[in-house]
C-alpha cells in the first residue's frame, strides 16, 4: 500500500491531545492503522504533549476525583477510539477493516446493512458520538458526490477503491484531511466500490441547488 495523502500536523496535535470527537478521532485512528508514517509522527505529537503537561502547574482535586473518573470509565458504552488504535495499530492481515472500525461493524464490509441514498450510492451510520457525521459510504463506479465545501472539517479515509477531486487521486489509505477552505466533487474513479470512512463536525455545504435540495435526503 502507497499512501500519499497523510494528516495535518493539527490534526495528529489534536488526536494526540484528546480534543476530538469519538467520530473524527476513530478515522484518525483508522489512518493511522494503516499508514506507519502517521503513526510515527502521531507518536511524536504524543511526546510533545508529554513534555507540555510536564511544565503544567497541577491544580488541587477533591478527595473523590479517582472515583468520579472510574465511574465515567465504567459507563463508556461505545468502544473508544484512541485506545483501540494504540492496542491494535495494524489490520488483520486478511481484511480489509482497520482494527478500530473492527470494533464497530466486525471483521467484513459485507455484512453490514447499507442504505441507499441515491442509486449507486449507500451509507452506513456508526453509533459515535461526534456532534457531526460519523459514518461509511459506498459509492460505485463513476458515481460522484455532490459538489460542496465545509461548514467545519471533514476527514476521508478511503478503505476500498479511490477516487478522485480537485486535490487529487485518493486510494485505499489515503487520508483527506479537510476545512472551510476546500470546495470538491469526489468522483469514483476505481473499477470496485468505493467504500470510505468519512467524519464530520459540522453540516457540508452544497455549493448547487440540487445538493441543497437533495442535502436532507443525504444526512450530511
Amino acid at each position: 500500500m502507497s499512501i500519499r495523502h497523510h494528516l495535518d500536523e493539527a490534526t495528529l496535535l489534536s488526536y494526540a491531545a484528546g480534543s476530538m470527537s469519538q467520530g473524527m478521532a476513530l478515522v484518525t485512528a483508522c489512518h493511522l492503522a494503516m499508514c506507519p508514517d502517521c503513526r510515527k509522527r502521531a507518536q511524536s505529537s504524543e511526546a510533545i504533549g508529554g513534555v507540555l503537561m510536564d511544565t503544567l502547574t497541577p491544580s488541587p482535586i477533591s478527595d473523590d476525583a479517582l472515583d468520579a473518573v472510574l465511574a465515567a470509565i465504567e459507563a463508556q458504552d461505545e468502544p473508544i477510539a484512541i485506545e483501540t488504535v494504540r492496542s491494535k495499530p495494524e489490520r488483520p492481515a486478511d481484511s480489509d477493516v482497520p482494527a478500530p472500525l473492527a470494533d464497530y461493524i466486525g471483521e467484513s464490509f459485507d455484512d453490514i446493512e447499507w442504505k441507499r441514498i441515491v442509486p449507486g450510492v449507500y451509507y452506513f451510520d456508526l453509533p459515535c458520538q461526534s456532534g457531526g457525521v460519523s459514518r461509511l459510504l459506498r459509492i460505485a463506479p463513476g458515481k460522484a458526490m455532490l459538489p460542496h465545501t465545509h461548514e467545519g472539517n471533514e476527514l476521508t479515509l478511503v478503505l476500498k477503491g479511490s477516487f478522485t477531486d480537485e486535490i487529487g487521486r485518493f486510494a485505499a489509505g489515503d487520508i483527506a484531511d479537510l476545512d472551510d477552505q476546500i470546495e470538491h466533487q469526489p468522483l469514483v474513479d476505481s473499477n470496485e466500490d468505493c467504500i470510505c470512512l468519512v467524519a464530520t463536525d459540522a453540516p457540508l455545504k452544497f455549493t448547487t441547488i440540487l445538493g441543497r435540495l437533495m442535502q436532507p435526503m443525504t444526512g450530511f
